[in-house]
């Protein structure tokens, strides 16, 4: 699967009483690529059925939904893929439960973790985090922008970084080595998401025009 461009992560915290629905409808009219349904503090019921509701608005515009940790929530509702962390259900039962179709995502938060993903056949890597973040608190590092190039030279998996990603970072994060951006608050927090959204699909644009331009001039140099 091509993983590229922006990937939303949903934050209830971050939403200062917009509906959720609205804003992942705007984000995807906005150019949003893959949508992440991240629940921390819901019953499993709850999970289930506002998942199910999330999948009814991303189908018409063939947008996959990940579910985050949750296997059997993903299982339950159909979706697409999950993304899971070094502490949830382990790589290969995910792969094993979900088949070989489904997008797999896996965070990795040192080299160590990078290096042993190397034997999965992941859908990408998610790269946690690039910079502080008030959204996830239990990171173990922060990769900053060396740490993500050397993880590209390190992996043959797509990069989806994550962590304090916004307009201000976006194309240092791209030039960084990063396949899509992960973006949490500069959505979800956003007067008009859609706007947000398609500001941020503008950035990547040109950052990767950029990098193709540098790539011609050197070989017809």
């Amino acid at each position: 699967m091509n993983i590229t461009g922006i990937y939303l992560v949903t934050d209830r915290a971050s939403l200062f009483g917009k509906s959720l629905d609205d804003v992942i409808l705007h984000a995807v009219k906005g150019g949003v690529t893959m949508v992440q349904l991240r629940e921390k503090n819901v019953s499993t019921r709850f999970f289930i059925e506002e998942a199910r509701r999330i999948r009814k608005i991303l189908s018409p515009y063939a947008i996959p939904l990940i579910i985050n940790d949750r296997v059997d929530v993903a299982l339950a509702v159909g979706a697409e893929g999950v993304h899971i962390g070094q502490e949830d259900m382990p790589y290969p039962i995910a792969r094993k439960l979900l088949g070989p179709e489904a997008i797999i995502g896996l965070s990795v938060e040192t080299p160590e973790q990078v290096a042993v993903a190397e034997d999965f056949d992941v859908t990408y890597l998610g790269v946690s985090a690039i910079f502080v973040t008030p959204t996830k608190n239990d990171i173990r590092c922060h990769w900053g922008l060396a740490g993500l190039r050397k993880i590209r030279a390190m992996s043959r998996h797509p990069l989806v970084a994550i962590g304090g990603i916004n307009a201000a970072n976006v194309v240092d994060v791209m030039q960084a080595g990063a396949d899509s951006l992960a973006v949490v608050s500069a959505i979800c927090s956003a007067a008009d998401p859609q706007r947000a959204t398609e500001h941020l699909r503008h950035l990547i644009l040109d950052a990767r025009s950029a990098e193709y331009a540098l790539i011609f001039n050197t070989q017809k140099g």
